[in-house]
């Protein structure tokens, strides 16, 4: 009897960490689900979230023009056709050598510029919806809106993942102790009769 009240005592434990972990971290809980379940889609989202990658002329990289001259051309698109105030600092160049088009997204805003790899016309001019949704996934867009150096995303993965990590054995503990408990009520019964 003494080994069943420690394990009612484990299981009162476990329930309340889980119960309170969840009740703390609720509103971080739905963020990153609802942010994971719509950032699974993006590629299926009809350009919605993240505009589709589009086609140049040639996948030889012989044919196409130095990347410098694609950037100046890019920029040059960014100002003209989108907004000459945002700034063109750029996060990345995509090349996608396979469909010809090169991709220039930026730092401090989601706008995104296609060009043919080979001529420099522009493919696309869209917004990534989904380089958003993905800095609330992990956190780091309250590192951009307070200047930090990703010190709060890693703490917030960390915290998440290590809650995440406890919501999993404590989950797994509260479905398979009470089971135990009663297998073990019966083996004793079993061994008195």
């Amino acid at each position: 009897m003494d080994k069943r009240k420690v394990q009612a005592k484990t299981l009162r434990v476990f329930r309340k960490v889980h119960r309170t972990t969840g009740a703390l971290l609720f509103v971080f809980f739905f963020f990153i689900s609802v942010s994971g379940l719509i950032l699974g889609w993006k590629k299926n989202s009809n350009g919605k979230l993240l505009p589709k990658t589009q086609l140049g002329t040639s996948s030889n990289l012989k044919d196409w023009l130095p990347v410098d001259s694609l950037h100046t051309i890019a920029i040059g698109v960014l100002h003209n056709n989108v907004s000459p105030d945002l700034s063109s600092e750029l996060d990345r160049i995509d090349i996608r050598k396979e469909k010809g088009s090169v991709k220039f997204v930026f730092v401090d805003h989601y706008e995104e510029i296609q060009l043919d790899g080979a001529t420099g016309k522009v493919l696309s001019i869209g917004q990534r919806r989904s380089d958003f949704l993905e800095k609330v996934h992990d956190g780091s867009i309250i590192d951009r809106y307070l200047g930090t150096d990703g010190i709060i995303k890693l703490v917030y993965t960390s915290m998440m993942g290590i809650s995440l990590l406890l919501f999993t054995i404590t989950g797994f503990w509260l479905w398979y102790g009470p089971k135990r408990m009663r297998k073990e009520a019966r083996r004793s019964v079993q061994a008195i009769n």
